[in-house]
């Protein structure tokens, strides 16, 4: 098994209003994203392929595991070198992520065939 399938495409209605506005895979468990625990379980168990089958609502996943020279250039130049270093190493460089979106949520099994 090299390859991880996250589909994170659902709309979120079990849990409205609380994520009407953040997708309910990013509240975070002590100091990290709900979904970052699973990306990084998968990234234990060996998989080198992260496939996050994602719905047209949820850019703030993608931004989150998406690497940001900026924001990290912008905390060296701060000293924040160790935290810099822990966005960095968010998704390590030897595992690839793919990010395809549904047109519309349809399902687990929808998700996966795609």
């Amino acid at each position: 098994m090299r390859k991880a399938i996250f589909p994170v495409a659902g709309l979120g209605t079990r849990s409205l209003l609380a994520t009407k506005a953040m997708p309910k895979e990013l509240p975070p468990i002590i100091d990290k994203p709900v979904i970052q625990y699973a990306v990084e379980e998968a990234i234990e168990a060996g998989c080198t392929e992260l496939i996050f089958v994602m719905g047209r609502t949820k850019p703030a996943i993608e931004d989150h595991f998406d690497n940001n020279p900026e924001l990290t250039a912008h905390l060296r130049r701060h000293g924040k070198t160790e935290i810099s270093d822990s966005i960095l190493s968010i998704i390590p460089r030897c595992v690839n992520v793919i990010f395809t979106h549904l047109g519309e949520p349809l399902g687990l099994g929808h998700a996966v065939h795609r």
